[in-house]
């Protein structure tokens, strides 16, 4: 080979190894951010925000709730009426008022979430709602149904929320219908019926998984059913005592929470139990219910 084909073999040798290289390098720069970047937008997508509700701390005043509830992390709060005996909303509503619970609610940065109106109706709690800043007002529904009868069922029921979807529409915020066992909204066939016959914005489901597992049905097939008239969710699973929160009992909320970010969820995730703990106590389960359902997150939007 002569000098020159040696210089030019060489001159195009040095140019392919430069462009391989650099075509190299930005190949592994991709590689190595693909990963962050889907997680990046899988974040966008979906973010998971937490919410407790006030009945986990029934036994403190609700400005003692709320300051328990701030330093758990938790961004907002679902406010209980006299269920079971909790106190909160009522105390609200007869000694706070709207202003008063807006300013122990900004002292401890927490948001309004919800009202859960199981005892008293949503009627009597939505001029309240409405002027501390709005939100999801959370009851049950009608009584048992005949699976023939579903649909005009449901479609009787629908019609008689039609006075709290018009207070719902006066006083800016929105009515969740909780699942349960033994009720008109229990099944995922009855979720189904609810979702296509609903037409009000205003109006949606309050998803308890506890209650969906008792029926042995798939909580995620249930999310995916509720879709975007999904306006809460429980996380909280079918089990005795503290072994109903995430990361206690033997349920992976892991698909639960990738069914939520597939549907694009936009309210809050409510760990939560019924038969609660003294106050310490509660606290300590909260901390490792909310530590478990961001590894549960991290997993859900890799």
């Amino acid at each position: 080979m002569t000098q020159s084909a040696q210089k030019h073999s060489h001159g195009m040798d040095r140019r392919q190894f430069l462009a391989l290289s650099a075509c190299g390098a930005a190949g592994m720069a991709a590689g190595m951010m693909a990963p962050a970047g889907r997680a990046r937008a899988a974040e966008e997508r979906w973010t998971m925000r937490l919410s407790c509700s006030s009945i986990n701390f029934m036994s403190l005043p609700i400005e003692k709730a709320c300051e328990r509830i701030a330093a758990l992390g938790f961004e907002a709060i679902d406010i209980w009426s006299a269920h079971a005996g909790c106190p909160h909303l009522d105390d609200v509503l007869n000694r706070l008022g709207a202003d008063g619970l807006k300013e122990v609610l900004a002292k401890n940065k927490l948001k309004l979430y919800a009202f859960s109106v199981y005892a008293g109706g949503y009627a009597k709690y939505a001029e309240l709602l409405g002027k501390a800043g709005g939100g999801v007002a959370v009851h049950g529904s009608a009584g048992p149904c005949d699976p023939k009868d579903l649909t005009e069922r449901m479609k009787a029921y629908l019609e008689a929320l039609k006075p709290e979807a018009e207070l719902a529409e006066k006083y800016n915020s929105y009515v969740a219908i909780e699942n349960h066992g033994g009720s008109l909204l229990d099944s995922i066939d009855s979720m189904k019926a609810f979702v296509d016959l609903n037409k009000n914005p205003r109006l949606g489901i309050a998803l308890a998984p506890y209650h969906v597992q008792g029926l042995n049905q798939p909580v995620e097939e249930a999310i995916a059913a509720c879709g975007p008239q999904l306006f809460f969710f429980y996380a909280w699973q079918r089990a005795g005592g503290v072994d109903q929160l995430p990361g206690f009992g033997p349920t992976d909320f892991t698909p639960w929470i990738a069914a939520l970010a597939k549907i694009g969820y936009r309210w809050y995730v409510d760990p939560f139990m019924h038969g609660e703990p003294e106050p310490d106590a509660m606290s300590e389960a909260h901390t490792k219910a909310i530590a478990y359902l961001k590894q549960c997150y991290a997993k859900a939007t890799a």
